[in-house]
């Protein structure tokens, strides 16, 4: 995907699943065509906000924005939501541009932080002074934070990794189903997880393979990685960068052998996979566990498990940024601080599986007792808090989502379904990598 496909299909499963808390305080109102103008009910003594958002963030869902109204009579929350990231973050680009028409607060992707931060923060407001900062996980706030040490957004949900699996799959092929022995036999190293998917293709249960893509297996890969596509000085290294060689070696021993179901994330193939149990494994984040109960449906309920990912991983997560254009900055800093508390991630949490960047919440944490039992009993907060916690801080570029995006959808797929070699789809991909960056 040459824009933002991954990332907007990633936003879509989300919607089953996704992301953070609610409230609202001061604000501008979203008018009928979807353009926003600040606004305030001044018949009625009350102030309106808006929250501009993409996806499902999990606000409304969780009676967030109803709870902060009631806690601030005076404040009207409107909810500005588009669907696709695709269209929503150029759309609000263009209004920082203008310096008119954002939303009291504004809603940042991950995928978009780095060009937030590079290109935007004198038009956001400097959050990090507002709050304490040891709430968040520190690699969490070094993403929305500039140089000089601005910090222009608060982080909502992260997405931790582990390996979801289906352990009566892994039973019929006379693999061990202790989650604990698993993450054991793969721990530390991806290509240990590769070859435990060797073991298992050995007496693969009739119609399936261990693993849905090898294009899962780089971007889980890719999340652990301290050095990806860019080096702290802002410089493109995506061709020497020693964590895409090695997530890009993992791919391709999955690509080259019989392992991978070969289904593009997100496709409707790949929906279907999960329905049909056509494959054992998949890199599974946190927000990833909505979408499988979705997908999977009622058969999948006890037969899919968790285990830790061979390494710590993210992908995933958002933040709540404050636009200098707001009219009602210090009620829109108030509700972001809210909306972004301990507190609000747990419920947010409880309602939709989004894992929270607030290192406090984690002990409090109360998944749906339905999505605990839909896989097994697992300790999923404890596995994904393990990982979220040793995350490390990764260096994210303007161009890192298209870089990403044209190793998995051209590099990884020309070798995966077309029958070329390794070094043919790197060629591949370095092209296309070089049109995305005018080179």
């Amino acid at each position: 995907m040459r824009t933002s496909t991954r990332r907007s299909h990633r936003l879509m499963a989300l919607a089953a699943v996704a992301a953070l808390t609610t409230g609202v305080l001061a604000g501008c109102s979203s008018d009928s065509d979807g353009t926003s103008s600040n606004a305030s009910d001044s018949g009625k003594g009350k102030t309106t906000l808006t929250v501009g958002t993409f996806g499902v963030f999990g606000y409304k869902q969780a009676g967030l924005y109803d709870e902060y109204m009631k806690l601030h009579p005076n404040i009207t929350i409107k909810e500005d939501v588009t669907t696709r990231t695709d269209v929503y973050w150029p759309k609000v680009l263009t209004r920082l541009q203008a310096g008119a028409g954002t939303d009291d607060i504004q809603a940042i992707e991950v995928g978009n932080i780095t060009e937030a931060v590079q290109t935007q923060a004198d038009k956001f407001v400097d959050l990090g002074k507002d709050v304490d900062k040891s709430q968040w996980l520190p690699w969490k706030n070094a993403q929305a934070t500039t140089k000089d040490g601005k910090q222009i957004g608060l982080g909502t949900d992260t997405g931790p990794m582990a390996i979801c699996y289906r352990k009566d799959l892994f039973q019929k092929a006379g693999l061990p189903t202790d989650r604990t022995q698993l993450a054991n036999l793969w721990k530390g190293d991806w290509s240990k997880y590769v070859n435990v998917g060797k073991d298992y293709m050995k007496k693969a249960p009739k119609g399936t393979k261990f693993v849905d893509s090898a294009s899962s297996v780089y971007n889980a890969a890719i999340g652990g990685e301290s050095q990806r596509y860019y080096d702290k000085d802002g410089n493109v290294i995506w061709d020497k960068s020693t964590g895409v060689k090695a997530a890009w070696n993992a791919a391709m021993a999955v690509a080259t052998s019989n392992m991978s179901a070969k289904l593009k994330q997100f496709d409707p193939t790949w929906d279907q996979g999960f329905a049909n149990a056509s494959f054992a494994t998949v890199a599974c984040p946190a927000w990833m566990m909505g979408y499988i109960q979705e997908k999977a449906g009622t058969a999948g309920s006890g037969k899919w498990d968790v285990a830790a990912a061979p390494t710590a991983a993210n992908w995933g997560g958002s933040f709540l940024g404050v636009p200098t254009a707001s009219k009602h900055q210090a009620d829109a800093i108030a509700l972001a601080k809210w909306l972004t508390a301990p507190e609000q991630q747990e419920k947010v949490f409880a309602k939709q599986a989004s894992f929270p960047s607030t290192p406090a919440a984690y002990p409090n944490l109360k998944p749906a007792a339905a999505t605990t039992t839909y896989f097994s009993n697992a300790p999923i907060t404890q596995i994904f808090s393990d990982s979220a916690k040793t995350i490390p801080v990764q260096v994210f570029g303007i161009k890192d989502q298209p870089i990403g995006t044209a190793i998995t959808d051209v590099g990884i797929l020309q070798v995966e379904q077309k029958g070329k070699t390794p070094a043919q789809g790197w060629s591949a991909a370095t092209k296309e990598i070089k049109d995305v960056l005018g080179q």
